[in-house]
């Protein structure tokens, strides 16, 4: 036991160790980010809590909040999709597959997309449009691996790679998350968690789209030139969260979680969040979030509460099948709504 907790705290260590990488972030460098898709959270259990269960995020969707909590599944295999309804016509998908082995771990394979949609393409002298259409693609395909140390620790890693191309350029580049789960810290229903994620390199476009036709000198006449496009950072933060569940009766569970994120490239913020669960069937959930740094003339899109409920079917039917919708109100697009099912066998 002794060694699993060595292991634990030199895992603390080893994430605290990169709050350098972080120092220099905020909103000065917003919108210079690589990659902006990894920020985007999926799934609609989590979500409905604003992102606050860091320390308490189990299965599928804990890929995206803290892949430590992937292992703690009772099941053999899971499987689950999301859909995202996202500003300005936007759609984020989401898609993942685990099994567990036992005591080697568990492994689960991810893929998440950014649906733009059709862009009409203009030029200086188009303005309203040449009748050529782009559709961008913007993808992360990740591979998990999460196991629980002991009967309190559990760790996890994910390795993405990512992938975005839209007229004739594109950008590909390779992305690392990890986080660690403590539970039941000092009393029973008590958890702690930290998560680092989009730890990586630079990311680049290139391609024949970066190709311009320009008029030479008179010895070279018309010929091309390539444009050098600049190389960007991935959006990484840190990640510290606590909860706490209260079992009221057989029926009744309350869990209550909080955490805070360290952004790279945006607001540093602080999440809120309740779950209320009736028999392990009915859930109800929500959320607040809020950036102290955040001002009016620099605000978040997002507004500040988000809430949504969830439906598992194990408890009448038999079937371990779960879904889950969340609200999220954004103050100059509609609303988002994201649906989740969730399968375990």
């Amino acid at each position: 036991m002794t060694r699993f907790y060595r292991l634990f705290f030199v895992l603390l260590i080893l994430i605290f160790g990169t709050g350098e990488v972080f120092s220099q972030g905020g909103q000065d460098r917003a919108g210079t980010t690589a990659a902006p898709e990894l920020r985007i959270p999926v799934g609609g259990r989590y979500l409905a809590m604003s992102g606050s269960p860091i320390a308490s995020a189990t299965g599928l969707e804990a890929i995206y909040w803290n892949p430590a909590g992937v292992f703690l599944t009772d099941v053999n295999a899971s499987a689950i999709f999301s859909h995202r309804q996202y500003i300005a016509d936007m759609g984020m998908n989401f898609a993942a597959v685990s099994g567990n082995f036992g005591s080697f771990g568990t492994l689960a394979l991810s893929f998440r997309s950014l649906d733009i949609g059709d862009i009409n393409v203009t030029t200086l002298d188009q303005p309203d449009g040449t009748g050529e259409i782009i559709n961008p693609t913007y993808f992360i395909l990740g591979l998990t691996y999460a196991k629980q140390l002991s009967d309190r620790i559990s760790v996890g890693a994910t390795f993405n790679i990512i992938d975005e191309s839209w007229a004739n350029v594109s950008a590909s580049g390779f992305s690392f998350d990890m986080g660690v789960q403590y539970r039941d810290l000092f009393i029973s229903g008590l958890s702690f968690g930290v998560v680092v994620k989009n730890l990586g390199g630079t990311m680049q476009y290139d391609g024949g789209g970066l190709f311009i036709q320009a008029e030479g000198d008179d010895d070279r006449g018309t010929t091309f030139y390539k444009l050098a496009a600049g190389k960007f950072e991935l959006p990484s933060e840190v990640g510290l969260g606590i909860s706490y569940k209260r079992q009221i009766d057989d029926d009744n569970l309350l869990s209550f979680s909080g955490a805070f994120t360290n952004n790279n490239f945006t607001y540093d913020d602080y999440k809120l969040g309740i779950e209320y669960s009736y028999a392990d069937i009915l859930f109800i959930r929500a959320g607040y979030l809020f950036s102290p740094q955040s001002s009016d003339e620099t605000p978040n899109i997002f507004e500040d509460y988000s809430l949504g409920f969830g439906l598992n079917t194990k408890g009448f039917s038999g079937f371990d099948i779960s879904v889950d919708y969340a609200y999220v109100p954004v103050k100059y697009f509609d609303a988002n709504n994201t649906f989740s099912i969730r399968v375990n066998f």
